[in-house]
């Protein structure tokens, strides 16, 4: 069952990565979720550079979900500090629901357009 589930989403993510590519002015927002943490990346693809990132381990309070819109919005604040507005997100061939929503709601509430 897990080999199935992660070739599908392994398939999924090669989906969404052909279609969306970031820039210096619009980079790639990239979200990884393990079971215990969330990892998000501002990426510059045409350069190779992160540009921003953010993870959830030195947070401790709150729900899951909470934490994933702290990182987001944490992310979201750096971005803001590079006068970077707009960002391309990607899911990273996971559900656009739950941790992975709250990230993109988070950065879009320290003012990025996601």
């Amino acid at each position: 069952m897990k080999l199935k589930k992660d070739s599908s989403r392994s398939k999924r993510k090669l989906r969404i990565r052909k279609k969306v590519s970031g820039t210096e002015s619009r980079p790639r927002v990239t979200v990884y979720r393990s079971n215990a943490h969330i990892y998000v990346q501002a990426v510059d693809d045409i350069t190779g550079v992160t540009i921003a990132s953010g993870n959830d381990k030195d947070t401790s309070k709150g729900t899951n979900v909470e934490k994933a819109e702290k990182v987001g919005a944490s992310v979201g604040k750096a971005l803001k500090s590079k006068n970077i507005k707009h960002v391309v997100f990607d899911r990273n061939g996971y559900k656009y629901h739950g941790r992975v929503k709250a990230v993109a709601d988070g950065i879009r509430e320290s003012g990025v357009e996601v």
